[in-house]
């Protein structure tokens, strides 16, 4: 595992901390968890990219349907 020093300012380092208190974690987990997610959506953009330099529409419109399902059991 490696160890990264970031710069925030301070009302937002400050807000972090609020947000990881108010879900029970940690700031460190919080972080973690917010760029697993961030990294995910990068994953599958550029796997979307990817499927459309083919020309695969079909394939590219499952992919999206799958991420719009996710984002619907992740916000209701």
């Amino acid at each position: 595992m490696s160890t990264l020093t970031i710069r925030l300012p301070d009302d937002t380092a400050q807000r972090l901390k609020a947000l990881a208190k108010s879900r029970g974690l940690s700031t460190n987990k919080l972080v973690e968890q917010l760029s697993a997610h961030a990294l995910a959506a990068w994953d599958t953009e550029n796997h979307f990219r990817a499927l459309a330099a083919t020309g695969d529409v079909g394939r590219a419109l499952k992919i999206l349907d799958r991420l719009d399902v996710e984002d619907q059991h992740r916000s209701g």
